[in-house]
């Protein structure tokens, strides 16, 4: 489920990269997602004009094609950026992840906004662990909360091993990671 990410630094720097991000998700969603849907539209008024049912129902196959290409375009979009993650931040857009998967995950989340490049990287860690998770994993529960200046994230449900790649990022953003007796994954990551 989880994308190959983009570099995480261009010349901009790492803020620069998500909203590179961002904008790409938007120009695809802009230009030509919303072409495919007005030739779709189109396509569907011309079918109904249509005399001959073998133009129509022609007409209804190309029709469905748009459709379809429409969807891989939306879900191409929402990989470089999830929409969801730029208009209501980490725990929602992580909800959404959760509910595609084949394991039972909560998501309990403080509602913060932590900014644009920490919630792009710590999004896709995450969605990739969740992501792997196989069918009929134990519960695994993610709590989003920020103490001070830190996003702190708290996995408990997930082998420590399972985690690597949310360990990885953390640290590459200046973060550490801790593991608890019983196995839950600590991550604090400094806000600024």
């Amino acid at each position: 489920m989880a994308p190959d990410p983009l570099p995480a630094v261009l010349p901009g720097g790492p803020d620069e990269a998500w909203h590179q991000r961002m904008r790409l998700e938007r120009e695809l969603h802009d230009g030509p997602a919303l072409r495919l849907s007005a030739l779709a539209l189109r396509l569907g008024l011309l079918s109904h004009r249509s005399q001959d049912p073998e133009i129509a129902e022609g007409i209804s196959g190309v029709q469905d094609e748009l459709h379809a290409v429409l969807q891989e375009l939306r879900d191409l979009a929402g990989k470089l950026y999830p929409p969801l993650l730029d208009e209501a931040g980490l725990g929602p857009a992580l909800r959404q992840v959760a509910e595609h998967t084949d394991a039972p995950i909560a998501i309990v989340d403080s509602e913060e906004r932590f900014g644009p490049a920490l919630e792009g990287a710590t999004y896709f860690a995450l969605a990739e662990c969740l992501a792997a998770l196989p069918v009929g994993a134990p519960a695994v529960e993610v709590a989003i909360s920020r103490e001070g200046d830190e996003l702190v994230l708290a996995v408990t449900g997930l082998e420590p091993g399972a985690t690597g790649r949310l360990q990885e990022t953390a640290r590459s953003l200046g973060g550490v990671t801790t593991v608890g007796p019983s196995s839950e994954v600590t991550v604090r990551i400094p806000c600024a």
